[in-house]
């Protein structure tokens, strides 16, 4: 038996896109443990595009946007795969295909929709499976690593992933009232996701909170993933409507001397008539290099 004993548990992941999310990272590590892993993806096409990554893994397809998708995945699972003994929901979406605009500006029909995927799909998922979870199951949600945070481009996200923390600590609330099933999230600090690189400037943000890690080297997504498993496994059983932090220092280190210095060494003006360019003028040494047209490498 190992430490964690998670062999032989069943454990449904929602989430999985491709190799790069951090559902996919999870589901691989309590693969590992021996663990039992059920997974449900978003459609039939997204079932399709993985199928050589999940080949001979049963995979369900479950549309949150869906009011009663979750229900109808219950009657589809529990049934035949039941009792489970942990849920990931790995799930978030926000439409950002105007670009990066002040939330001010943000639509009705955007706002419901992140908070619809983001956040009330916990809700709908627990509903739906609490027949058949086991009585001292673990249900782990990935959310992020600081709700007071206000990133410019970030959007309605940021309210969505605060509406799913509450949602989690008030679920833990109405379970225990007749059974021990357990709800976490887990923070995680900026990761190399697919994902996050729909999100419009996020380099630029990930590079920035790279340099305010204590180690100066960014969150791997199979550190945050190692968090949820170890949540899912009975060793944490006295840790309930709790938030897990990993960012790897990020959140306590505001005032680190390089990124103050960094800050406050502007670039010198260009002369007048004389527009600078990156060529000709180029950054100051060890200045935070602005980053355009780059694409994130993904964590494997």
């Amino acid at each position: 038996m190992s430490f964690l004993d998670l062999e032989g548990r069943t454990v449904l992941v929602f989430g999985v896109a491709n190799r790069r999310s951090i559902a996919w990272a999870v589901a691989r590590s309590l693969e590992e443990q021996g663990a039992r892993v059920l997974y449900s993806v978003r459609s039939e096409e997204r079932k399709r595009s993985l199928a050589a990554l999940l080949a001979g893994r049963p995979v369900f397809v479950c549309d949150v946007e869906q009011e009663d998708a979750a229900a109808r995945l219950a009657a589809e699972i529990g049934p035949r795969h039941g009792p489970l003994h942990g849920l990931v929901h790995s799930l978030a979406f926000t439409n950002y295909a105007g670009g990066s605009l002040s939330f001010a500006g943000t639509r009705r029909a955007d706002f419901l929709q992140a908070v619809t995927v983001s956040a009330f799909s916990l809700v709908e998922i627990a509903r739906a499976f609490r027949p058949h979870l086991a009585r001292d199951a673990s249900v782990v949600a990935l959310g992020i690593s600081s709700l007071l945070v206000t990133p410019d481009n970030y959007g309605a996200m940021g309210p969505a992933k605060a509406a799913l923390e509450s949602a989690a600590r008030f679920l833990a609330k109405s379970f225990s009232a007749d059974s021990e099933v357990r709800f976490n999230v887990v923070g995680a600090g900026p990761l190399k996701t697919s994902a996050s690189a729909g999100i419009p400037g996020y380099l630029e943000s990930y590079l920035y909170a790279e340099k305010l890690t204590f180690r100066k080297r960014a969150l791997a997504t199979d550190e945050v993933a190692n968090a949820v498993v170890f949540l899912l496994s009975g060793r944490s059983s006295g840790i309930n409507g709790a938030t897990l932090v990993v960012d790897a220092g990020l959140g306590c280190n505001y005032f680190d001397q390089e990124v103050i210095r960094l800050a406050m060494r502007p670039e010198p003006a260009a002369p007048a008539g004389n527009p600078k360019s990156q060529d000709s003028n180029p950054k100051p040494e060890g200045q935070i290099p602005r980053a355009q047209g780059r694409r994130l490498k993904a964590d494997e």
